[in-house]
Order: structure tokens, then C-alpha cells, then sequence
């Protein structure tokens, strides 16, 4: 209903502004039958198809006669013509209804066409249940949007009025097809009705640009409109498009989310699939961005050759690596903004510049574990600010986000990103992706001059090299006879901990080929070692020749390896000197960061007791080498298990009363 209501307003206004432009808003078709009548019965006509439109037709105009009977306008006798017939009539308590409903609908819709009809009499009792509340709300949505529009500083405006009555009579059109007597009218119903298939984003994005594309004439005997139909539309009808691809958990045909992307990027807000015709249409029809649907379509078919390489993801090309690189992060919600910067940016051959810069800071809070939850508005947001930007786009891109400052949008600085690099567990099943990708690219970067420049080609996996299963083959110096481990040996345990922390962490990872990950995934160092060295011939592989043995220094020195290389491909921010991180308060108004500094802090687990101080607004615990920004953190970290860390840590504010961490919160 508010769509109809707006296309209503619409075509008022136009008819206002400029009668000579306006062409009828082409409603739909409706499929009719004559019935027969004899003597003094009104002509009448069955409906096939096309009921729901012409109820909801009779609603508005009894809507708009009940706003002009309030306001004592002569329009009030001139719509009823439009609701009742008159003169000799057979049954004249039914016939003087323009339309009469099936059982389940006639009470309701009487009511609201002729509040004095009497025809209790010729009504089962308690029909259309349903059908009064939707009929009875719809009739009171309209008079309360006619009363908005036509009654100006609380005096009706019958100007207005008029306009709306003519948009009725004259801006909206509807196809009537009428059968003859062989047509079999469920055929034909079926038919105009797809036989039941529903349409796509995409069907009705086409079916809403080339209906406005009509009238554009003819040359050379061809129609205009068919030559746009191919230029523009008919390479987006290739099953490439009608290919489904997943984004989170969504799945959708690649024509709906490129729709989707270009849409998002013109109006610069994040647009749901789900919305993506109602979003389009309103966008087109309200703001009117373009003068016909020439340049309307050119745009669509410039984001669609950018798009295109999004999907095919090719390795050496720019925009297919990003498409890659965003699947493997799980990060659709950039593409918007991606899809300006290859198309209304103009940046010519620096595309792949302002495509770094977006690698970068994805990926450095991605390996800090910085929250990804305010992407969908970052991201899209950025596209009106750049348009606005005088000058360079990709310096505005570049200092837009370095400037920021909090965790949902901070990119972070060498030192925060090696801290997280050197310390925070990388690997999870869900991750393997995201790692691979990490790894291919250090693994180009690696290679020197002197290398031959190889494809890889081979499917590579995620393998660690001290397995995460390392007790019984990789045991700890001085701990090889488990048998004699005492369980409270304090050493044991501490130094079983440390080795916890390491075995997630990018030092100890690499690539593989599947077969040789298989055959040497949890066997002992002096089986495993020998066979990455003769297998494997990634220069990513190559430098654990320059170690012995593998243990928890030996991780950390090549992590600090690896790092070097990381910097050189994923670049840094800019950072002014009165930059400064700032804590974040959640939706309930408490504090999700940390308590003051100075505060002291305790946690037991296991029988051992964990101590720690804040410091600059992070939990600082003994024996950890980083320090941590939840209290969540910290307890996996210790405890390799997922917790909830307002209920572990027990704070001490100086007085010497510990207060556990969750009732400090809530109080």
C-alpha cells in the first residue's frame, strides 16, 4: 500500500509541474470474461485475473471520496460515480456495486464502499474473519495519507485534491484483456502469472528499466529499445550470472548481488537482496538520477565488467585477486565501495593502490581479531565522503581510515600488529582460507630476484609444524618419560602453557601440499623435518632449513621473519602524534573495555593464581609477553578454553576488597 501511495503522489506532483510529461504508470494487466445478462441486469464481467488490483483500486477511491465528504468538496458526488452504479437495476442491492467481491471479502469491502448498504440479508454470517482487518487498516493507511497531503496548515486544499484525482483517472494504467469464447481462461491466467515461478531481484530490476524504455522508436526497422536490450542487458542473461554465489550465508544468483553492490554504491547505504527491487525502484523514480535509461543502463553494464573480475578471481589481476581476497575474508560488504573505486573514481592505473590500501587494513585487523561488525556501515559510508573529497581519492582513502581510532574501525600500527602476529592464536578450520591467502602472498614476496618466477598451482593446506598434538611426539626437553611427569610439577605445567600459546600462532605454520601434509602431519620432528625439506620447494619452506630443532624460540624467530616480510606487502597507517586508541562502550551502556589504570587484577585457574595490573588501558598478567584489551582475552589465553572473562578476574581498586570483574561492570 505505501508503494502504491507513492507512486500516486508522484504522478500528482508531475501532473502539477508538467502535465505534457507525464506518461501513465502502467499497473499490470487484468483478464476479464463477459457474462451474460438479460432484461434490466447491469452489463458484468467476470475477473480472471487482476481481483486483488482492482479491490485495492476501489479502497483508494473510497479513501479519497470519504477525505473530500469530511471536507464538504464537490469531488465527493463525482468519485461515487467511480464506486456505485445507478439507475434500473434487477438486483440493485448487488448490481449498484462496481465490483462485488467473492464470500470471504464482501462484507469488509461493502462496508467501506457504502457504509448504509443493508445486505445482512444476502451475507453468510461471519465471512472475510480475515479479510477486515486488512481491508478496514488499508482504508483508514490511505485516508490518513490523503488528509496528510491535501489539508495544508489544517485547511483543505482542494488544488491538491484535484491533482490527486487526476493522477487516478489519468496516471495509472492498467492492460484489460478481455476473452472470447474459445480463450480458456485458466491458460491464460497461468501464463500472465509465470506459471507460479517467482521472479528474481534481477527479473524485476529488467522488467522495471525496459517497460520505461518503451516508445524510443524504431531505425532501420530494428526498435531502439531491442538494440538496448542487447547492448546492455542481454551479456548479463549468460549463465555466468545466473551462477550462485554464496556471502556469508546468503545464496543468491552473481546478477542479484552485482545489482545489489551497484545500488548500494549510487546511494551510498549498504541495500539487503532481500530489498534490492523496492530499494532500486524508489531510488529511480523518487531522485530521478538519470535523464532515461541509456545512462541508466551504461552504469549498470560498467559495474558489471568490474564485478565480473570480482568473480572470477584471477590471480594476476588486480580486481579478480581482490574478489578473492574478500571471500577469503568474508568481507562482501567492502565491494561497494571497491566497485566505486574501479568505476566513478577514475583511477586509472592506480586502482591497484587504493586496492592495497583496502587489503591492508582488512587484513591487519583481521589477524588482531578486531570486530568486523561496523564494515557494513564503514565501508558504504566511505563512498559519499570520497565523492565530496577535492583532490587525490586514494590519499583521502588512505587518511580517512588511519584517522580512526576506535576498535571497530581502527587500523592498526605496526606495533599492534606485531604484538597479535607474534602472540595471538591464527588458526581455526574457518580461518584456512583466510591463511592461505596470507601465506601465498609471503610466499611471492619471499621468492628474490634470482628465483624463477613459478605459478603455484598445486592445492596448498594449512599445516603446523609442531603438530597441535605435539605431547607424545614432540615432547618437552627433560619430560620425554611421561610416565614420570609429576602432575604438580609446576615447570611442567608452566612450560606446557607456554607451548599452548605458540602452536596456533603464524610462526608455526605453513603451507603444504595435501599429500605431503597427510604424510607427515603429526609425525616426530626428525621424520617430519627431513621430508618438508626434500618435498616441498616453497621459499616459504625453504628458510626452516636454517633451523635444527623447533621449539618455542624457534617459532618466535621465524614469526619475526615472516613479519618483515608482511610489512613490505600490507601496509602501514599514517599516524599523527596525537593519535590515541579509545575504549569502547557496548549497546547497554557499560564499558567493554577495562577498569582504570593501576587497577589490580587476580585469576585462579587450576590451582595456579594469575596476577596482572592495568596498564594504558590493557590487562597487563604476569608471563605474558602482550598485554590484553578484554578480560575475555586474557582467560583464553591462559586457559586455551572460550570463557567468559567477567566472571574469572577478581579486582583489587587499593583497598584490598576484591570485587569480581561482572558485578564491577553492572555496578
Amino acid at each position: 500500500m505505501p508503494l502504491l501511495w507513492e507512486d500516486i503522489e508522484r504522478i500528482a506532483k508531475r501532473i502539477d509541474e508538467d502535465r505534457m510529461s507525464v506518461v501513465p504508470h502502467f499497473m499490470g494487466a487484468m483478464v476479464i470474461g463477459q457474462i451474460k445478462t438479460f432484461g434490466k441486469q447491469v452489463q458484468a464481467f467476470e475477473i480472471i485475473d487482476g481481483q486483488q488490483r482492482l479491490t485495492t483500486f476501489q479502497i483508494v477511491l473510497a479513501a479519497l471520496r470519504d477525505v473530500a465528504l469530511e471536507a464538504d468538496s464537490r469531488y465527493a458526488s463525482e468519485l461515487q460515480k467511480y464506486l456505485l452504479n445507478d439507475g434500473v437495476m434487477e438486483h440493485p442491492e448487488i448490481e449498484r456495486f462496481k465490483l462485488w467481491p467473492s464470500l470471504m471479502d464482501r462484507r469488509s469491502f461493502t462496508g467501506i464502499i457504502d457504509p448504509e448498504a443493508s445486505i445482512e440479508d444476502i451475507l453468510p454470517k461471519q465471512q472475510d474473519v480475515g479479510f477486515v482487518k486488512k481491508s478496514v487498516l488499508a482504508h483508514e493507511y490511505l485516508k490518513d495519507a490523503i488528509r496528510k497531503h491535501v489539508v495544508v496548515d489544517g485547511v483543505f486544499d482542494e488544488h491538491r485534491f484535484e491533482k490527486i484525482f487526476e493522477a487516478l483517472k489519468d496516471g495509472l494504467a492498467i492492460v484489460s484483456i478481455e476473452l472470447e469464447g474459445g480463450d480458456d481462461p485458466q491458460t491464460i491466467f497461468e501464463t500472465l502469472n509465470s506459471r507460479g515461478v517467482e521472479l528474481s531481484p534481477g527479473d524485476l530490476m529488467r522488467n522495471f528499466i525496459f517497460q520505461r524504455a518503451k516508445g524510443m522508436g524504431q531505425v532501420e526497422g530494428s526498435l531502439n529499445v531491442d538494440k538496448l536490450y542487447e547492448q546492455h542487458w542481454l551479456p548479463l542473461d549468460r549463465p555466468f550470472w545466473t551462477q550462485v554465489a554464496s556471502r556469508g550465508r546468503q545464496s543468491s544468483a552473481r546478477l542479484d548481488w552485482l545489482l545489489t553492490d551497484h545500488l548500494s554504491m549510487n546511494i551510498g547505504s549498504l541495500v539487503s537482496i532481500e530489498n534490492l527491487y523496492d530499494s532500486y525502484r524508489r531510488w529511480i523514480l523518487n531522485q530521478r538520477p538519470f535523464s532515461s535509461v541509456v545512462p541508466e543502463l551504461e552504469v549498470i553494464s560498467a559495474s558489471a565488467r568490474v564485478e565480473e573480475h570480482l568473480f572470477r578471481q584471477g590471480k594476476s589481476d588486480p580486481l579478480g585477486d581482490f574478489g578473492r581476497f574478500a571471500q577469503a575474508f568474508d568481507v562482501s560488504t567492502v565491494l561497494p565501495l571497491v566497485l566505486y573505486l574501479a568505476t566513478e573514481a577514475n583511477l586509472g592505473d592506480r586502482l591497484p593502490e587504493a586496492l592495497s590500501i583496502l587489503k591492508s587494513y582488512i587484513l591487519r585487523r583481521d589477524i588482531c581479531r578486531l570486530t568486523t561488525k561496523n564494515y557494513n556501515k564503514l565501508f558504504v559510508g566511505l563512498i559519499p565522503k570520497l565523492r565530496e573529497a577535492p583532490g587525490d581519492q586514494i590519499k583521502s582513502l588512505f587518511e580517512s581510515l588511519s584517522e580512526r581510532e576506535s576498535d571497530i574501525d581502527r587500523w592498526p600500527d605496526d606495533e599492534e600488529w606485531n604484538i597479535a602476529w607474534m602472540t595471538r592464536d591464527q588458526y581455526s578450520p574457518v580461518r584456512q582460507n583466510r591463511l592461505n591467502y596470507l601465506f601465498e602472498l609471503i610466499e611471492t614476496e619471499l621468492r628474490s630476484d634470482r628465483n624463477e618466477n613459478i605459478e603455484i598451482k598445486s592445492a596448498l593446506t594449512i599445516e603446523h609444524i609442531m603438530p597441535r598434538k605435539w605431547q607424545e611426539k614432540w615432547p618437552l626437553p627433560g619430560y620425554e618419560d611421561a610416565d614420570s611427569i609429576d602432575d604438580f610439577d609446576m615447570e611442567f605445567r608452566s612450560k606446557t602453557l607456554r607451548r599452548g600459546k605458540v602452536v596456533d600462532t603464524i610462526g608455526n605454520l605453513t603451507l603444504l601440499t595435501q599429500k605431503l601434509n597427510s604424510s607427515v602431519s603429526n609425525g616426530p620432528y626428525a621424520t617430519k623435518m627431513p621430508a618438508i625439506r626434500a618435498h616441498s620447494s616453497l621459499a616459504l619452506n625453504r628458510d626452516l632449513n636454517e633451523w635444527n630443532h623447533w621449539d618455542e624460540e624457534t617459532i618466535e624467530q621465524r614469526a619475526e621473519i615472516l613479519f618483515k616480510s608482511a610489512k613490505r606487502i600490507w601496509i602501514s597507517p599514517i599516524r599523527d602524534e596525537g593519535f590515541s586508541k579509545t575504549v569502547e562502550v557496548n549497546n547497554s551502556g557499560s564499558r567493554s573495555g577495562l577498569p582504570e589504570d593501576g587497577t589490580l587484577c587476580e585469576f585462579t585457574y587450576s590451582g595456579e593464581v594469575f596476577r596482572g595490573i592495568i596498564k594504558n588501558g590493557q590487562l597487563v598478567v604476569e608471563g605474558q609477553i602482550t598485554p590484553f584489551s578484554t578480560f575475555s582475552g586474557a582467560s583464553r589465553t591462559i586457559t586455551r578454553t572460550s570463557r567468559n572473562g567477567w566472571n574469572d578476574w577478581y579486582l583489587d581498586f587499593g583497598d584490598g576488597h576484591l570485587i569480581l570483574a561482572d558485578s564491577w561492570r553492572k555496578s
